[in-house]
């Protein structure tokens, strides 16, 4: 491993910040621009040593430019000291960049500011941001958008934002949530997201955390929260509302247009300097776990880690810079997560793509208009929000004619043929795919507003193969990718031309995967190396040094293996892995997804089973959402009525299932259990007895986390009761012939 390091700082202006000591890479260098830096080869690196002094004559190339252009300059950061770990906790803390020989480790280090200059060089009078106001679509250039977040980062510093110190987010995507964000990274202050399905107590856990300065909230709704909290929070100044009208003036509380205003008078220079004075080593992010298992992390990622991981994994996706077509994305996952930040804000930054946001319902049924509406280059979703494409276009095709499904049979059938065959390498393109295509494959396209969505993508959580192999068999291949919050969103990533069903892809360049501890079949625990490892958790030394051991390697805490090609296949996780009273490890999220895929009316199913003498598992309905609240509703989707009628059930509601024990219903399930039972490699990985809950599991109830996914440790507690109703007085059936009869 060898440290990169990089030359002095240099304002923005282009005149040298200050004189005194530098650090630089191996052979002498002067001043330079961003052409001449793009071509220095940085992989020459190694120790950290002192240079001469910085030179008192400015390099030509830089007294020909104008003296008030800004946007040509880039900021040539140190970066530390030889001594620095490769973690830390402190916010203020430096670390060593993980740079060798391999792949993508090699290039230039970057802070966030330094990269938004470079974006703004290229592709300033490019779209940046669109949101719509009304019916029309208000759009903001790369140069404006820069401008609005020097604005913000002087308004921050007029309110009192301290090196370090927090600036909380809470609120749906939007303009003013990126401008914050980058606003505060500029200002030199540390940016994080807060969830808005957080509790009071769960936002002033962020924010004492943080030491958040100001917080800045979406409505009346979310600043309710905060005021609630004010009290608790000695470090905070002020609070801005970037939406609504302030229902009622407080001291230290702004709206939007008055926050931006605030800093008119503090001069350029004092923000230049703070610019000038971050390094790619330092935080400027926190990330906040979830939290399932106890308070949530607050992870810090670094410039590096942002302005690297945007560069390679868009690369490896074959992101297109705005000049030769502009990528176009839908901003709709919570900003608070590391995937949406990283694609939503970094890589469309990165390659200058234009950001649409969607509206603060998205996920509750108006995503697809805004997705129709903006027809986004690359689209990626949670598997929830996949499955619920496929529940509607199972439903949308169950009341088509006759003539029309068997075409779309027939075109499913030829689709999937295709698609696996071109992960297999065949590029054929055979007639009937092309009939598919004009027939079926198009129609469904449009419909989805993906017409020109030429990357997919699925992460967050596992998505079923069933899933995965609907929409291949539609031509719309699903590319999965893999990571967490510690890796700065992706670590491993599939690609067209390099994919695999059911895999995560292969490891970015730069990166590397190790398997600790395989057993026979070759899995074991999953760790990460690269340049895209996080920095530490925030105050959390113990907690770090369990996540990132000696040698520097991430213990993901997820089993996995790989293939003879090297695509990575996760088979679950440690803390999730179920070991029976008869010492069995049974992984629950295979069991599930088949529970799901045989039995198409259950939404979510858990299986239960640590420290018991056999399995069971809690299963939902699916149902509506209202559209307000996000709770679970009594109504069953038309998906859910169509297979109640199939199996000769008249319900209509989860309660009418659930207070009847509907006789059709129930043997349905019973038999879908049954035929999952079948195919399990051992009795212990038979599921013994099941019970149908009254609600399905959902963000509001507290089951689901902010990306939709399952919270073990919550659902356990909250449905302990009839867990232990599953295991009173139990024996273990340990043959077919037992009966399994549902609670």
């Amino acid at each position: 491993m060898s440290v990169v390091n990089t030359q002095a700082p240099i304002g923005v202006t282009g005149r040298p910040l200050a004189d005194g000591p530098l650090l630089r890479p191996e052979s002498p260098a002067s001043v330079q621009t961003s052409e001449s830096l793009v071509n220095n080869n940085w992989t020459d690196t190694k120790a950290l040593e002192p240079s001469a002094e910085l030179p008192g004559e400015m390099a030509a190339s830089e007294k020909e430019m104008p003296e008030n252009n800004r946007l040509l300059q880039l900021i040539l950061p140190t970066l530390g000291s030889p001594a620095l770990r490769l973690s830390t906790t402190r916010k203020d803390g430096e670390v060593s960049l993980r740079t060798d020989d391999s792949g993508g480790a090699e290039q230039r280090p970057i802070t966030v500011p330094q990269m938004f200059m470079e974006t703004v060089d290229k592709f300033g009078d490019y779209e940046a941001l669109a949101s719509k106001q009304g019916d029309q679509w208000k759009t903001m250039t790369f140069r404006q958008y820069y401008s609005e977040c020097r604005d913000a980062a002087k308004s921050f510093l007029k309110l009192g934002l301290e090196r370090f110190n927090g600036v909380g987010i809470l609120g749906f995507n939007s303009p003013e949530w990126f401008i914050a964000d980058i606003g505060a990274i500029m200002a030199g202050g540390v940016a994080a997201g807060i969830y808005t399905t957080n509790s009071p107590e769960a936002c002033h856990y962020v924010a004492s955390d943080s030491e958040a300065n100001i917080l800045v909230v979406e409505n009346h709704k979310q600043l309710q929260k905060i005021l609630q909290i004010q009290d608790q929070l000695p470090h905070l100044k002020a609070i801005v509302q970037y939406k609504e009208e302030l229902k009622e003036k407080m001291p230290n509380l702004y709206t939007w247009a008055e926050f931006m205003k605030l800093g008119k008078d503090v001069p350029d220079s004092q923000l230049d300097e703070i610019i000038a004075s971050q390094k790619p080593n330092q935080c400027c992010t926190l990330i906040y776990t979830s939290g399932t298992t106890g308070n949530p992390k607050g992870v810090m990622l670094s410039h590096d880690n942002l302005t690297w991981t945007a560069d390679v994994a868009g690369n490896m996706v074959n992101l297109r810079p705005a000049t030769e077509s502009q990528e176009c994305i839908v901003s709709y996952l919570p900003l608070s997560h590391i995937a949406a930040q990283m694609i939503d804000i970094w890589l469309s930054i990165k390659f200058g793509g234009t950001t649409y946001f969607a509206q603060p319902d998205a996920l509750k049924g108006s995503l697809v208009n805004t997705m129709r509406e903006v027809r986004p280059t690359a689209f990626m979703g949670v598997p929830r929000v996949w499955e619920k494409m496929q529940e509607k276009l199972k439903t949308v095709g169950a009341k088509s004619s006759t003539v029309r499904r068997k075409v779309a049979s027939w075109a499913k059938d030829v689709g999937l043929k295709t698609n696996i065959n071109r992960m297999n390498g065949c590029t054929e393109v055979t007639w009937d795919y092309r009939l598919a295509n004009k027939l079926v494959f198009r129609v469904v396209r449009n419909a989805l507003g993906l017409n020109r969505c030429t990357k997919c993508y699925a992460g967050a959580a596992p998505i079923t193969k069933d899933t995965l192999e609907f929409f291949m068999s539609l031509n719309i291949p699903i590319y999965e990718l893999y990571g967490m919050s510690e890796s700065s969103g992706p670590h491993t990533i599939s690609v067209p031309n390099a994919f695999r069903i059911t895999s995560c892809g292969k490891v970015m360049p730069g990166g590397k995967t190790k398997i600790v501890n395989p057993d026979a079949d070759g899995c074991g625990e999953i760790c990460f190396w690269g340049r895209h490892l996080f920095m530490g958790y925030l105050n959390m030394e113990d907690k770090t040094q369990e996540a990132i051991n000696d040698d520097g390697w991430l213990h993901s805490g997820d089993l996995g293996k790989h293939d003879d090609k090297g695509f990575l296949y996760i088979t679950g996780r440690i803390k999730e892995l179920i070991i029976t009273a008869g010492g069995e490890n049974i992984p629950p999220v295979p069991i599930e997804d088949a529970v799901k895929e045989r039995v198409p009316i259950i939404s979510n199913a858990m299986v239960i089973g640590d420290k018991r003498k056999f399995l069971s598992v809690l299963l939902t309905l699916k149902c509506n959402v209202n559209g307000d609240t996000g709770e679970p509703q009594d109504d069953l989707t038309e998906e859910a009525v169509q297979y109640c009628q199939t199996m000769g059930s008249k319900a209509t509601k989860v309660s009418e299932i659930y207070t009847s024990k509907d006789a059709a219903v129930f043997a349905a399930i019973q038999e879908g259990i049954n035929r999952v039972n079948d195919k399990a490699s051992s009795n212990a990985q038979r599921i013994q007895k099941w019970c149908l809950l009254e609600k399905d599991f959902s963000i509001a109830g507290g089951e689901l986390g902010p990306t939709m996914k399952l919270k073990r440790p919550v659902v356990l507690k909250m449905y302990s009761d009839q867990i232990e109703d599953f295991y009173k007085d139990a024996i273990t059936p340990v043959t077919p012939d037992n009966p399994l009869t549902g609670k």
